[in-house]
């Protein structure tokens, strides 16, 4: 994730206090996972959340060399959103099948039509597919976003139905600063661990691929 997590400047305490959407109205409204949260007001969430050309591939390229991805072999994003990530694995690795599951009636129905078809709305704790269906499965600030009883299930079905290679990313944070960033940032997170609270998760889990933290610093 390292070519789109850039530092950027974040006044926390704006977050919290803004007079028209509170920290907590924002966070009511981003969980119902619909247009504000996708396309509302950048107070909310995203502020509009767009395919920009380029901006997932260089993503999709790192995973793909990284993992060793080739036409024929499936994959599945948890938590996938408007497919961008996904569209655009397919320009890097044409012959690929993809497929995409997300919580998001909005984001389904709004996702890239080239793709829709291949995404459909669901659970993470009840992957409607096969043991070990797929040659790579991620997921990417998705997990923190569930209660401890749902992470729990999401992480084995997502062991459940992967091969060898799986990919984790979600927000974790070092220290109290970083903490207290998460807490004022975050509008739908609740699953607030450490790395080396996730690290457990993992091991309770049976989780047995690959993963990476995003902090607030």
């Amino acid at each position: 994730m390292s070519p789109l997590h850039k530092s950027t400047v974040r006044d926390y305490l704006a977050r919290v206090n803004d007079s028209e959407y509170p920290k907590a109205k924002a966070a009511d409204l981003a969980k119902k996972w619909a247009f504000d949260y996708w396309d509302g007001d950048r107070r909310i969430n995203y502020g509009g959340y767009r395919y920009m050309e380029g901006r997932w591939e260089k993503v999709a390229r790192l995973m793909a060399e990284h993992y060793g991805i080739k036409p024929g072999d499936k994959i599945l994003d948890i938590g996938c959103g408007k497919g961008f990530l996904l569209f655009d694995f397919l320009k890097v690795v044409p012959g690929i099948e993809i497929y995409g599951i997300d919580i998001s009636s909005y984001a389904i129905d709004n996702s890239k039509e080239e793709i829709r078809d291949q995404l459909q709305v669901g659970s993470a704790t009840a992957l409607p597919w096969k043991d070990q269906t797929f040659d790579f499965v991620y997921s990417i600030n998705t997990f923190h976003n569930l209660h401890n009883y749902d992470l729990d299930l999401a992480l084995k079905e997502m062991e459940r139905v992967g091969k060898n290679n799986k990919y984790v990313c979600v927000e974790s944070y070092r220290n109290e600063i970083e903490k207290m960033n998460l807490l004022y940032w975050q509008v739908t997170c609740e699953a607030f661990c450490t790395p080396e609270e996730w690290q457990w998760w993992f091991k309770q889990t049976g989780y047995s691929g690959d993963y990476s933290f995003i902090y607030f610093e």
